[in-house]
């Protein structure tokens, strides 16, 4: 039975106060931007994105390049790379969250797949000269306790005998690389690296254009009426579409889409000033792009081509959930100033000699969270009709780039490659309905240290 997804009618204003502006090391590194005019008119498409994020992006290009006369629309509620995807910590990891890796042909396809994703990310930035900044030269998972570094020894051996090629590095080795206070050990991956994200989507931008994609930034969906075919009301006029791809992962379910089934989640980031050669050696950091540790509540950071540390995480003060699922968090990065407080804490305990660094940027991203921290990727709706693909639960950067082949793959009907996959189509359930969702979400936290979480 047709529906509409979204019964509230939002106003413009209304729609800007929980899509807040972005404000990141990685949109304040690059030139003032222009955005494009917003949808002022009925149309049509047969192709209509949601969302100007990698997702979105990423669906565009892959539609666009595979089948050229496509009428593809993109309309995004703010700016391109407004949410996660201009707000993250910038590593291109490999893995998916919420797989294991007991079966050894299961983990070779999981890690050959993303390894695929960030081999196509960076191909996509030099076959069309992109100006990008990235780096490719590995990223660490460190761990702080000696038995579970000698786990991850163990592992990296057995990932070795399936063909999957990881370095282990002992505490010795790690502290010529990156002299983090208190570990045990580390496993380094040498395909993984970081990305500006917001270089990527916005210098995309003119490709897409002179491709023939359409383009809408300021134009919030107030409303979706799904059928054979589907209307999106917007500000501006109502967009008749074939097909639509929700391309908004932390956001969908203000669009009245997979409200059981992923949750937004504030994460708070900081970043340094440019540290030049002689400050990141002092500091202790070597040749690597990032890395995380494996505590409950993981801490990461990277280092950007330019010299700014970017570093989040490391405790429950690090990340918030707001009632009733807000996406945008209240008032100014200085609201959450104990927050950033207790992560600079753990950057200083990971990295004493920052303790004299200037911190530059300070801000908060929403991420879109499942139970299961798997993603999904896949089609719904009466008439096959409705594409989706969110939930990545930390893995974005990777993962939403990967998605726009996997949903052109989809709408061709060439998907076979992909069925294999856990996040192919994978349903996600299991976040209460308010207050429980809220008073699970405070009360877990408190209790374990832990986001709460189904068992896997």
């Amino acid at each position: 039975m047709a529906r509409a997804a979204l019964v509230d009618t939002y106003t413009h204003t209304h729609t800007h106060a929980y899509i807040d502006s972005a404000r990141s090391v990685w949109s304040e590194a690059g030139p003032v931007y222009e955005p494009v005019p917003p949808l002022r008119a009925d149309a049509t498409a047969d192709v209509a994105i949601i969302g100007g994020g990698f997702t979105g992006i990423s669906t565009a290009y892959h539609l666009i390049r595979r089948f050229p006369s496509l009428r593809v629309m993109i309309l995004e509620a703010r700016h391109l790379a407004n949410g996660a995807s201009g707000r993250n910590g910038g590593m291109m990891l490999n893995w998916i969250n919420g797989v294991g890796s007991r079966d050894p042909e299961l983990t070779r396809r999981v890690y050959e797949t993303t390894r695929a994703g960030i081999d196509g990310i960076v191909g996509m930035i030099r076959e069309h000269d992109l100006p990008v900044r990235h780096r490719r030269d590995g990223c660490m998972e460190v761990l702080t306790d000696a038995r579970r570094a000698e786990a991850a020894h163990a592992r990296v051996e057995q990932l070795a005998s399936w063909g999957i090629s990881l370095q282990y590095l002992d505490s010795a080795a790690l502290s010529k690389r990156l002299a983090v206070q208190g570990a045990a050990g580390a496993v380094l991956d040498a395909t993984e690296g970081q990305l500006n994200g917001i270089d990527l989507l916005r210098g995309l931008r003119p490709l897409l254009l002179a491709w023939g994609v359409a383009l809408h930034e300021d134009t919030p969906v107030l409303g979706i009426r799904e059928g054979r075919t589907i209307e999106l009301t917007t500000p501006g006029g109502v967009v008749r579409a074939a097909a639509i791809v929700l391309a908004t992962n932390g956001y969908t379910p203000r669009l009245g889409y997979f409200k059981t089934g992923i949750f937004p989640l504030h994460s708070h980031v900081i970043a340094t000033e440019p540290l030049d050669a002689a400050a990141r050696a002092a500091l202790g950091w070597g040749q690597v792009a990032g890395f995380s540790d494996d505590r409950d509540r993981i801490a990461y950071a990277s280092m950007t081509p330019a010299g700014e540390l970017v570093f989040g995480g490391g405790s429950n003060a690090a990340y918030a959930y707001l009632y009733g699922n807000k996406t945008s968090y209240p008032g100014t990065p200085g609201s959450a100033g104990p927050s950033f407080e207790a992560i600079r804490r753990r950057l200083t305990g990971y990295f004493p000699a920052a303790e004299r660094l200037r911190i530059a940027h300070r801000w908060t991203g929403t991420l879109g969270i499942t139970m299961s921290r798997l993603c999904s990727m896949g089609v719904r709706g009466e008439h096959r009709n409705v594409y989706y693909a969110l939930g990545y639960s930390g893995h974005g950067v990777t993962l939403a780039n990967l998605a726009g082949r996997v949903l052109c793959d989809i709408y061709a009907g060439d998907d076979a490659r992909w069925r294999d996959l856990p996040f192919y189509m994978a349903p996600l359930r299991g976040v209460p309905p308010e207050p429980l969702r809220w008073l699970g979400y405070h009360a877990y936290t408190k209790l374990t240290g832990r986001s709460p979480r189904q068992a896997v």
